[in-house]
């Protein structure tokens, strides 16, 4: 059966993809150690200890607050409540590694929105 030239395309670059797998997986795993050996070299160097703690005495606090409005969950199906929760989650744990961390709210806090974050997150309590 003849391929149209734009299948042909498509099957040589899925070939040359899977030719190129292992190639990708060596570079990957070589950007790791080396990206570990960076971190233990300026572990090395730092004498105080745990680089993170240190950073987190240099935390100046911002003035600028985020706050997140959460009322509007009841118009949420439940796959987009449960991707909200994991966007707050985030959003909390990047401002708690900033080194300029705003000061982050909740509002309207309830519905799906807690009930998600009750099932999986007993943790968000400890947020405020």
């Amino acid at each position: 059966e003849p391929m149209s030239k734009r299948q042909r395309k498509k099957l040589l670059k899925q070939q040359q993809w899977e030719e190129q797998k292992d190639l990708r997986r060596q570079k990957r795993k070589e950007k790791r150690q080396k990206r570990k050996l960076e971190r233990q070299s300026k572990l090395d160097s730092n004498n105080e200890g745990n680089d993170r703690k240190r950073m987190r005495k240099e935390v100046v606090p911002s003035t600028l607050r985020l706050i997140v409005d959460c009322s509007f969950d009841d118009l949420m199906v439940l796959k987009d409540v449960k991707k909200l929760h994991k966007q707050i989650q985030r959003c909390y744990a990047e401002n708690r590694k900033a080194f300029h961390p705003v000061q982050f709210y909740l509002t309207s806090h309830g519905g799906q929105l807690k009930n998600n974050m009750n099932e999986n997150d007993k943790g968000w309590v400890n947020w405020k």
